[in-house]
């Protein structure tokens, strides 16, 4: 819980804005002809010594060397090792992420999965040679090519580590306790003006993976894929609920102090998140609703222009090796991505908590994934709305 505090400390001084943030817009995915073409780009095709440094963008505490706490530090090994500089970009948003991909000044990125899309049919960063990566052979199943880091089975990085967004309430307000996202949606709600949600474009997904659920006229089949009707079903839900929020959240310092006050008692959350308010006193729990939820999984990516390709690759195959997976993910709170990661945390309970070893729990997870014209749940007779349509629509459901 240490960790937690110094990341909170970051948090409030402005630093960092987790994982896919508040994104307010930059260009969406695909945003060439339709979004339905990858350029070709060549993956690595051989491993060869490292060019001595390597110019990373990531998200604060993905890439720590004992600066922020002495015994956090997965850096200083891995520059001993191989060579190569580590020159680290903290990032607040997965817009600013993109942007810095952009310049051809970075060599790798921690994407989130509302970014990685955009990277890829951007052109920005190129298809990963996974077979060499010694320790992508350990990375769960669940994690390997999937529609957010990967295109027509070719995979564009190596997963990082993954979370789902939870539902959280206060247990002495909040009763009887919620089992549904209906107790976020309800305009009934007795807790009109005290719900919470998350602030960023991609939240549409969490009405229409509701709605996927609740309205099985509209034939929603993924979350990330709405046509016209699917789309503006998820934007009326949401512009309903808005009436029942009483902020939204994407700094979440933010969301701890709202339940510790009772200003919030009910609303989207991460379990890092639910384990520090409860660590503060406050008496919360947080589910994994019945209808499911969406989630996160961040990616590691190289640069379509990197300079040091070869640095890239050894700090891909270095940052999700047992030992530095499970340091990232105990300082930041998230399941690691590596199998073996689970034996190396501090905490021995840590995979448990974060259910990391549990692929039943996380199948019940739509994790983010960047909207696309070209379906992403491979219809092909209809144009679905793409990431720029959604944060349009954003900004008319907040008001």
């Amino acid at each position: 819980m240490r960790s937690g505090r110094i990341l909170l400390a970051a948090l409030a001084a402005g630093v960092l804005t987790l994982a896919g943030c508040g994104d307010d817009g930059g260009d969406p995915a695909g945003s060439g002809p339709g979004g339905l073409t990858v350029p070709k780009i060549d993956e690595l095709a051989a491993l060869g010594a490292g060019e001595g440094v390597v110019n990373v963008v990531s998200w604060a505490g993905y890439v720590e060397d004992g600066s922020t706490d002495k015994s956090v530090d997965w850096v200083t090994g891995f520059e001993k090792e191989t060579g190569c500089q580590v020159n680290n970009k903290i990032a607040g948003t997965s817009d600013e992420m993109v942007a810095l991909m952009k310049t051809g000044e970075y060599d790798v990125v921690s994407a989130s999965g509302d970014a990685s899309l955009r990277l890829i049919y951007g052109g920005d960063v190129a298809p990963v040679n996974t077979d060499l990566l010694s320790n992508y052979q350990d990375v769960f199943e669940g994690l390997k090519n999937k529609a957010w880091n990967s295109v027509d089975g070719v995979p564009y990085g190596a997963p990082h580590g993954r979370g789902a967004n939870l539902l959280m309430y206060r247990t002495d307000t909040v009763t009887p306790a919620p089992t549904s996202w209906s107790a976020v949606f309800d305009p009934a709600s007795p807790h009109k003006g005290k719900i919470t949600a998350y602030d960023s474009p991609i939240y549409i997904a969490d009405a229409a993976l509701y709605l996927m659920k609740t309205k099985p006229e509209l034939n929603i089949e993924n979350p990330y894929a709405l046509d016209d009707t699917q789309f503006q079903a998820a934007v009326d839900l949401l512009k309903q609920q808005n009436e029942l929020i009483g902020e939204y959240w994407s700094d979440y310092t933010k969301e701890v102090q709202a339940f510790k006050a009772g200003n919030s008692v009910l609303g989207t959350t991460w379990q890092v998140i639910t384990n520090l308010t409860k660590a503060d006193g406050a008496p919360v729990e947080a589910i994994l609703p019945a209808e499911g939820a969406t989630g996160w999984s961040d990616t590691w990516m190289v640069s379509a222009k990197a300079q040091h390709p070869h640095c890239a690759y050894l700090w891909m195959n270095h940052i999700i090796s047992p030992k530095a997976n499970a340091g990232v993910a105990e300082w930041f709170g998230e399941a690691p991505a590596n199998r073996l990661s689970c034996a190396e945390t501090k905490d021995p309970n840590h995979c448990a908590t974060f259910h990391a070893e549990d692929e039943a729990y996380f199948a019940q997870v739509w994790y983010w994934t960047t909207p696309l014209a070209r379906c992403v749940d491979g219809r092909t007779d209809v144009t679905c709305k793409d990431y720029a349509a959604w944060t349009q629509a954003w900004t008319t459901i907040k008001g």
